[in-house]
């Protein structure tokens, strides 16, 4: 048996503080139909008990079958063989404080995750992998065909993702293809830098030539505004502040000359200015890779399961539909409307 959504199985914690909760119940039933008869037995008490008790074990599967129903089961496991076939997209997305500029709504930096889970979202086979640059560069997830631990990867990212400040795009690069790319069979690749092209000279046109000499084809986006630029927000114990140094405010701009340098260094590299507009990565990389020879990443043997959660709700709602059949009543009954009344003044007292 396989469970498509584990998280759900926590739930199952609070079964016992259910059971002790019917327990109390339980008593304090017992305490009031004792009550009403003195203290003494009856069988119109034993098969009122009897009843609650019946009624509070069947919730209590209802419950428990509702929490399998929920961690979706599976099981009738099938092995089928998939080809894969696709490229090698690399994914360089920038870290660096300058990509907390508002220009872009919420700011640079999740607007580049969303682009980039939009586009992979579109993905069929393709291999990707992702890495997130500032001063220095980390390897978040290498090539993969599994795109929700890459997904999952770009939900993390942040300006401290790396763990020195700055903005060093040739060295980026220069990572990528020894860490990344030198490792890819693919006679084509391409590699996607997403940054607002702020760079403190670490020679990346030269960087992307040594990368289009290893066949490394390289999409350059622009974000930020060219023109004006932005102040850097920054979180402080008295709110949000903005980046200064040496008493100055820090201004960032899209420097998008140094952006067409690298992305013109590669053959049939592109650049795009999205500048503060919106984009669409998906369109824009499926319109660029057009025609483009696909690789064969060979054969992946995928285990396929059958959802039965169908059949765990269909048993908590019998339960529960059981439930509310049982045939015991409630003590008022047992006692005439005097003795209501009395116990009525009982209570208010």
């Amino acid at each position: 048996m396989y469970f498509q959504t584990t998280q759900w199985l926590y739930l199952l914690i609070f079964i016992p503080l259910f059971i002790y909760f019917l327990y109390f119940a339980l008593k304090k039933k017992r305490e009031t139909l004792s009550l009403f008869t003195g203290g003494l037995a009856s069988d119109e008490n034993e098969f009122q008990i009897r009843g609650f008790r019946i009624s509070s074990f069947l919730i209590l599967l209802t419950l428990v079958f509702l929490i399998f129903a929920l961690v979706r089961p599976s099981w009738d496991k099938q092995t089928r063989i998939i080809e894969k076939k696709g490229h090698d997209v690399v994914f360089l997305i920038d870290v660096s404080r300058s990509m907390l500029a508002d220009d872009l709504i919420p700011n640079r930096l999740e607007r580049a995750k969303l682009a980039v889970i939009d586009a992979v979202n579109s993905f069929d086979g393709d291999r990707v992998a992702l890495i997130a640059f500032a001063g220095t560069a980390v390897v978040k997830t290498p090539l993969t065909t599994d795109y929700s631990f890459f997904i999952n990867a770009i939900n993390r990212l942040k300006v401290d993702s790396v763990s020195k400040g700055g903005s060093l795009i040739g060295d980026a690069i220069r990572y990528t293809l020894k860490n990344v790319i030198q490792n890819s069979e693919t006679a084509k690749k391409d590699m996607i830098i997403i940054t607002d092209g702020e760079d403190q000279e670490s020679f990346p046109v030269n960087a992307a030539e040594e990368a289009d000499s290893m066949g490394v084809r390289i999409i350059a986006i622009g974000l930020g505004d060219e023109k004006e630029g932005r102040r850097i927000p920054v979180e402080t114990e008295r709110g949000t502040e903005f980046l200064s140094y040496e008493g100055k405010e820090v201004w960032t701009r899209l420097d998008a000359d140094t952006l067409r340098k690298i992305a013109g260094s590669t053959e049939g590299g592109q650049y795009l200015n999205v500048s503060t507009g919106t984009f669409d990565l998906a369109e824009i990389y499926s319109a660029l890779s057009r025609g483009m020879e696909k690789t064969d990443f060979g054969e992946e043997s995928v285990d396929l399961y059958e959802e039965r959660f169908q059949l765990f709700l269909f048993m908590s709602l019998i339960f529960l539909i059981i439930s509310f059949f049982q045939p015991f009543r409630g003590w008022s009954h047992l006692i005439s409307e005097r003795d209501k009344k009395t116990i009525g003044r009982i209570f208010k007292k």
